[in-house]
């Protein structure tokens, strides 16, 4: 069975704007903060919203104060007006889309023009739109509305930004023959045209369709009339619990689903109903073997032991690189202080997991005592083994573990773009960028500690470090980017949110390009041995794995976790065999 996801799947972009911009606010903004009417039609962002004490408001009060902002979908003039004269601070998040439109429907409104809005009456972006038309607008919603009104001098046909494609085909066309004096636009949001298009596209090459959305989103609900008009079988859920027993048994008939889902919806419930999708029907192989796999590498993932062993593989080919003696004991103590590192990371993880990984959130929060102690006795045991190569190998470890635990806890006062920064991990990209160093410091420096001396310091460890570094950069930032709309949510400012998607995408295939032409090139300069040119398929590789996420042909999940993580595996097979 195949499952695909929807290029088009998830937030468009005046929905992104709107939802950051509010939890922007609810980091910078001081005082009460609360929406007029709800931000955006999904039941799992109004609640965790309201989790963060962001309510909405449904009726504009004689006196107020703190920050309101104003709905994606827009409102009528007149209301931003109230709400300022009560004393509410307004920031306005309308979909940029639907500011167009309004502009529009008030420059000919102003001189005179009816406005014929195409659309749904009672939809909070309809309402809004009616406001800037002057007492002169008129909601069309089926032909027979067209029909019936009467002919205007001077008018403007709009469409609300999420209308159906076809529908408003026939609308201009019918205006064009009987009403040759009124202007029509073009209004439909092309993220709107595109999601329909390929809702359509994909009911023809897939079995089932499941569109997943809000029921109050009116592109959701006409994304799923679509499917069910065009699709074999077709399926909307808001929430991937409402995948029951009889469904799946629907589902399991078919050899291929595609998973879209509404400009509303965010990423983490589109991947987690993938996930769940994931779970109930690529487990039911024929091969015995399949599901017993499944559950040894969820563990291995899970528990960060995948990691550690790549931390391991990694530590061995630097040594290697450097041609370090005692090279196991190195590996070693890498591996058990990547693995009380990691651990301790994702317990600290758990409210934003509860977005981007819900799986391993609630094996964490089921297992915090155990993950904690095994964390615990890595950490301490491989201090005690570093003890044993130098001592300034144990000075160096014991710092690092240290400012790890300190991580999360209060240590400074400041202040950055509006935001108060009192602990490490408040500070703007810092874990992208201190687990790349720790990377490369316990694979690369620490092994050459063992061996110090006026020669040790040398191009070879320059290469190795480097080598580290970067492709360890390049993977906790994609991870980030992955989790961005989570870690938005429980307040981080991760790298991906400080630079926005596109920078950090081309962020992260510029650093494996980097990496890889590092490995290519550093053999024929007599830096390291010419086998290292082997080690340049794993950036190359890991580059690959990101694009193919990128379009879509590889989808958040264990596999993605599992193939990215084992890339550090590769490495010690490619030093076993070449180095």
């Amino acid at each position: 069975m195949k499952i695909t996801i929807a290029k088009t799947a998830g937030f468009c972009m005046g929905v992104r704007r709107a939802v950051d911009m509010v939890l922007d606010a609810a980091n910078t903004e001081t005082g009460t903060i609360c929406t007029f009417g709800p931000l955006i039609h999904n039941p799992q962002v109004l609640a965790m919203l309201k989790e963060k004490g962001i309510p909405y408001i449904t009726r504009i009060p004689d006196k107020a104060q703190g920050t309101v902002l104003i709905r994606a979908h827009g409102v009528p003039p007149q209301s931003r007006k109230a709400l300022e004269d009560a004393g509410f601070h307004v920031i306005d998040a309308t979909c940029p889309r639907v500011t167009r439109v309004q502009s529009i429907i008030e420059k000919h409104a102003k001189k005179g023009f009816h406005t014929i809005i195409i659309g749904d009456h009672d939809h909070p972006e309809v309402k809004g739109l009616m406001g800037y038309a002057r007492e002169r607008a008129h909601t069309v919603s089926s032909m027979d509305d067209l029909a019936a009104l009467p002919i205007f001098a001077r008018a403007v046909v709009v469409a609300q930004t999420t209308q159906d494609t076809l529908f408003y085909k026939k609308i201009k066309s019918w205006a064009s023959e009987n009403c040759p004096q009124y202007k029509i636009f073009d209004t439909i949001c092309d993220s709107t045209e595109k999601r329909q298009a390929e809702v359509r596209k994909i009911a023809g090459e897939n079995d089932a369709v499941i569109v997943v959305g809000g029921r109050e989103s009116g592109n959701t609900r006409r994304l799923a009339e679509i499917a069910h008009e065009t699709a074999e079988y077709s399926l909307h859920i808001e929430d991937p619990a409402e995948i029951e027993d009889h469904h799946i048994k629907a589902l399991s008939q078919a050899d291929s689903i595609a998973v879209t889902a509404g400009a509303s919806t965010p990423n983490w419930i589109i991947n987690r109903t993938f996930r769940t999708l994931e779970d109930n029907l690529l487990t039911k192989s024929s091969n015995p073997f399949t599901l017993p796999a499944r559950k040894i590498r969820d563990f291995l993932l899970k528990t960060n032991l995948l990691l550690a062993f790549g931390a391991a593989s990694l530590t061995y080919t630097c040594s290697r690189l450097q041609n370090i003696e005692n090279i196991f004991i190195h590996s070693i103590i890498a591996m058990l202080y990547i693995l009380s590192m990691q651990i301790m990371n994702n317990l600290f993880a758990i409210p934003s997991d509860r977005y981007n990984n819900p799986g391993r959130a609630l094996f964490y929060g089921r297992h915090k005592v155990w993950l904690a102690l095994t964390a615990i006795a890595s950490g301490a045991a491989g201090i005690y083994l570093s003890f044993s190569t130098s001592i300034l190998s144990f000075v160096i470890i014991v710092i690092m573990s240290l400012l790890g635990l300190l991580y999360n806890q209060k240590l400074f006062k400041a202040t950055f773009r509006g935001r108060k920064i009192s602990r490490i991990k408040d500070i703007p990209g810092s874990k992208t960028v201190l687990i790349a160093l720790a990377w490369g410091t316990v694979s690369s420096l620490l092994p050459l500690l063992s061996t110090w001396g006026p020669e040790s310091l040398s191009l070879a460890f320059a290469v190795s470090f480097t080598f580290t570094t970067a492709i360890l950069f390049a993977r906790t930032a994609f991870f980030a980017l992955m989790d961005i709309q989570g870690d938005r949510i429980s307040g981080k400012e991760t790298l991906p949110i400080l630079l926005g998607e596109k920078k950090s995408e081309r962020l992260i295939s510029r650093t494996l390009l980097f990496a890889a032409l590092l490995m290519a090139t550093a053999p024929f300069f007599n830096i390291v041995p010419y086998g290292t040119i082997f080690m340049a398929f794993i950036p190359l590789s890991m580059l690959y794995v990101v694009k193919a996420h990128e379009k879509r042909k590889i989808y958040s999940g264990m596999n993605l976790e599992f193939i990215m993580e084992s890339q550090f595996l590769i490495s010690g097979l490619i030093a076993l065999v070449f180095l």
